[in-house]
């Protein structure tokens, strides 16, 4: 089995030693800012070469030619108490420490109860083949590759692109025209909600919020 090798981001925490601590990493999805433009799925197929058939992020339109129209882009929301990991009955899927939610292709049995669990439709099974060059499982990675040797030629294979291990944020919010999908460590993550509600003039309730972050 693979071990997971794992470059964490840091930043100062708070108190008097000034210790560093290690980012807890989320993403925000500002349905208010998406335009429905599809940036965001063609920027993750294309950096991670995502097989056909398999969505990692995409955008949904709710209510649709309707008053109150909304489009929400949908990636892993790599959830604090992520109900995949909960179901998974070979702990396949894990918390790395920086927060992302990660699977292990030579772990994962392909029997879907992480699909039937998650909220946001994030697992991925192929098509074509249950079994792939990739795995029984994909899913969003935040663009941090996976269990293997970082920039290996075989993490690139299973996973796709190691950006957090190049200080970069993954390529869907990388790309976002809007700005709707905001990544990064959660603290300047939640200090960009606060900023954008308190300009709107209305309180919490993020899309997914209950879920992703409690």
């Amino acid at each position: 089995m693979a071990q997971t090798q794992v470059t964490i981001p840091f930043r100062d925490a708070e108190g008097p030693q000034q210790k560093h601590a290690p980012a807890r990493l989320k993403f925000y999805v500002d349905v208010k800012r998406c335009i429905e433009c599809g940036g965001c799925e063609v920027a993750c197929k294309n950096e991670n070469n995502v097989p056909e058939g398999i969505s990692r992020i995409r955008v949904a339109t709710v209510n649709e030619g309707e008053p109150g129209e909304t489009n929400v882009a949908v990636p892993c929301m790599h959830c604090s108490k992520a109900p995949c990991i909960a179901v998974c009955p070979v702990d396949a899927l894990f918390h790395r420490p920086d927060g992302v939610v990660q699977v292990n292709k030579e772990t994962c049995i392909g029997c879907g109860y992480c699909l039937y669990a998650c909220p946001f439709g994030a697992p991925q099974f192929p098509k074509s083949s249950p079994f792939g060059a990739r795995g029984v499982m994909d899913k969003c990675t935040y663009c941090a590759g996976g269990p293997e040797e970082p920039f290996s030629d075989r993490e690139l294979r299973l996973y796709g692109s190691n950006r957090v291990a190049e200080g970069k944020l993954p390529m869907c919010a990388s790309v976002c025209s809007t700005k709707a999908l905001v990544a990064g460590d959660a603290e300047e993550v939640a200090n960009v909600v606060r900023q954008r509600m308190a300009a709107r003039g209305s309180g919490g309730g993020a899309w997914g919020w209950d879920t992703a972050y409690q």
